[in-house]
């Protein structure tokens, strides 16, 4: 199992549907009214929040691939 669906499989049933929920808008390009910043010290990886929440990944050509999925924490933006 990969390290982004063990952690989405510690989320709750709630937690998952707005997981599932947020991914399908950035996979379909439809960010307006997103919480979406881009991390500092770099110009490819973003953050996507919905409540507690942390999607992080990168944009590379238009595609974008998923670092990590969590709930905000002290650790959530070390990967």
């Amino acid at each position: 199992m990969d390290k982004i669906a063990k952690e989405i499989k510690k989320l709750s049933p709630k937690e998952r549907f707005q997981v599932k929920e947020l991914l399908g808008k950035l996979i379909q390009n439809k960010i307006k009214g997103l919480d979406i910043k881009k991390l500092k010290g770099s110009t490819s990886i973003f953050r996507a929040r919905k409540g507690n929440i942390r999607i992080i990944y990168r944009l590379k050509e238009g595609k974008i691939m998923v670092l990590k999925i969590s709930r905000r924490s002290e650790q959530t933006y070390n990967f």
